[in-house]
């Protein structure tokens, strides 16, 4: 008998499914969002069918050999309880691993974490999103360390934020700054940059992140420099727990606890990164 699971490469024409899938799931990302997707990793974008129905979707980023993420796996409410979530889960692993990458990671649900810890995942430390309805800000006088981003910033920023997270994303940083409606810089004296911050809209809220910066001075000013030229509205927040800094902020600015996360990891977690000098991440699905 012919398996009625198929896990295939993720094309162009699917998108608009997997972009329903998203919805049914009050997920955050955009149709945009997908397009990156697929453009960053065309290869390592898989879509689930069962018995020749799209059913379920999965995403993979790769940063370099230090580094892969996967995310956006969506199972089809009709064909959960199928094993489709794990055999998207077990494609991506396969698929990074033959990019010889050294560690992957993702950001697991609740639910979600049983699973991974089967498939030897690990947690790395634990997150929450954070949510607000935010109204228009006064004006305020701009911090002087604060300026506009520039597409220099993602290769002078690099070094800095490479160690933030683990691994660079620079591609990646380009790409979200492109999207994103604000992004600034923090230069701790004249053009250096320690830090930097985006702000871009989500299909539910506008998403504040990735802010990362050297210092706190550098995280909270730009998150504060983030909520003046932008943020209104309802708005998601990802900060690693252990960010005491940015999590006193989030307590202090009305913001409410959402849900919570595990990041996880699988491999050979040399370069861990640094939760302290993350202060917004760029979503689940990213990192």
């Amino acid at each position: 008998m012919k398996a009625l699971l198929h896990v295939r490469t993720m094309v162009g024409s699917d998108l608009p499914f997997a972009d329903s899938l998203r919805a049914s799931a009050g997920w955050n990302q955009t149709l945009a969002d997908w397009r990156r997707f697929l453009t960053m990793q065309p290869q390592g974008c898989f879509l689930a069918q069962w018995d020749g129905a799209r059913a379920g979707t999965a995403t993979t980023v790769v940063y370099g050999l230090d580094l892969g993420w996967i995310g956006m796996v969506l199972v089809h409410p009709e064909y959960r309880r199928r094993g489709i979530g794990r055999g998207l889960l077990l494609k991506c692993i396969e698929y990074l691993q033959a990019r010889r990458v050294r560690c992957i990671k993702l950001d697991a649900t609740p639910q979600g974490r049983p699973v991974y810890e089967n498939l030897g995942f690990k947690d790395e430390w634990t997150l929450r999103r954070w949510e607000a309805e935010l109204s228009a800000p006064a004006a305020e006088a701009p911090d002087a360390h604060i300026r506009a981003w520039e597409e220099a910033d993602a290769l002078r920023f690099d070094p800095y934020d490479a160690r933030a997270f683990g691994a660079s994303r620079q591609e990646l940083i380009l790409a979200l700054a492109r999207q994103s409606h604000c992004a600034l810089t923090y230069e701790s004296q004249p053009d250096v940059p320690t830090g930097c911050g985006l702000l871009r809209r989500g299909a539910q809220a506008s998403y504040l992140g990735p802010v990362s910066a050297t210092s706190p001075q550098g995280g909270i000013a730009l998150i504060e420099a983030l909520r003046a030229q932008g943020c209104a509205g309802r708005v998601f927040w990802d900060i690693p727990d252990l960010n005491a800094a940015a999590v006193g902020w989030a307590e202090r600015h009305g913001f409410r606890v959402q849900r919570s996360l595990t990041r996880m990891w699988l491999g050979d977690n040399g370069r861990a990164g640094n939760p302290l000098e993350q202060f917004a991440l760029a979503g689940p699905e990213l990192g």
